[in-house]
């Protein structure tokens, strides 16, 4: 066999040998780009953090750390709101609602600030801490919300609003009281249902649908009797 013969014999094994390496450099690339987008499409679209476990067994992440810490300055401004009811004269279904308010609420504050203290995390000041702390409810709200991060949760009264509702007048309270209290519960109901799509602790997730049962029905009441 003379040498171009024995060449030309060689030179297709190498050409499939390379082309097979291609084809395995190629499939390896192919499989790793879908995986990289595999892992970007979870990172997208997964729940809003990692989970965390508390000492006691708790397991929750960032969403339930956010739904607590302001549900619960959420609910201090409503029994804040409750407490501008003393003294007012008010129709029997008010008075009624706002004691619901204050019966519900409080406990639910508790629960809550025990949730967070369990998982290591801040229990957030609230307008009622600086109340008791020395400025009475006559004051100027500013002082009792000073300091506090409220503006980004959905229903919060300002400070102006809620020395408006201070200063009303007997014949406009009431009225007054029920239009900002409507306003504030679709607040809470709006955290709650987002609690429900991202919390992961089952705890504050049912206490999120009873928030938003409770207070849709209140929003009911409230809604009838303004007319």
């Amino acid at each position: 066999m003379d040498s171009y013969t024995h060449t030309k014999k060689k030179h297709p094994v190498r050409r499939s040998r390379t082309v097979r390496r291609v084809a395995a450099a190629v499939a390896l690339t192919t499989a790793l780009g879908v995986t990289l987008a595999a892992c970007g499409d979870d990172s997208d679209g997964g729940s809003p953090s990692s989970t965390q476990t508390a000492s006691n067994g708790d397991v929750f992440n960032d969403a339930d750390v956010s739904f607590a810490s302001d549900m619960i300055q959420h609910h201090a401004q409503a029994l804040s709101m409750v407490d501008l009811t003393q003294g007012r004269t008010l129709d029997p279904e008010v008075q009624q609602l706002a004691d619901d308010i204050q019966a519900a609420q409080g406990p639910e504050i508790e629960t809550m600030a025990d949730w967070l203290t369990a998982w290591g995390e801040d229990v957030p000041a609230t307008m009622r801490d600086h109340s008791n702390a020395g400025h009475d409810m006559g004051g100027d709200m500013s002082e009792q919300m000073e300091g506090m991060e409220s503006s980004d949760m959905p229903g919060m009264m300002s400070a102006d609003e809620m020395n408006e509702l201070q200063d009303a007048s007997d014949a406009e309270f009431q009225d007054m009281w029920l239009e900002m209290m409507v306003r504030h519960h679709k607040g809470a109901v709006e955290m709650a249902q987002t609690e429900q799509e991202d919390g992961t602790f089952a705890d504050a997730v049912e206490l999120a649908k009873a928030i938003e049962t409770a207070q849709n029905k209140e929003i009911a009441q409230m809604e009838g009797l303004l007319g």
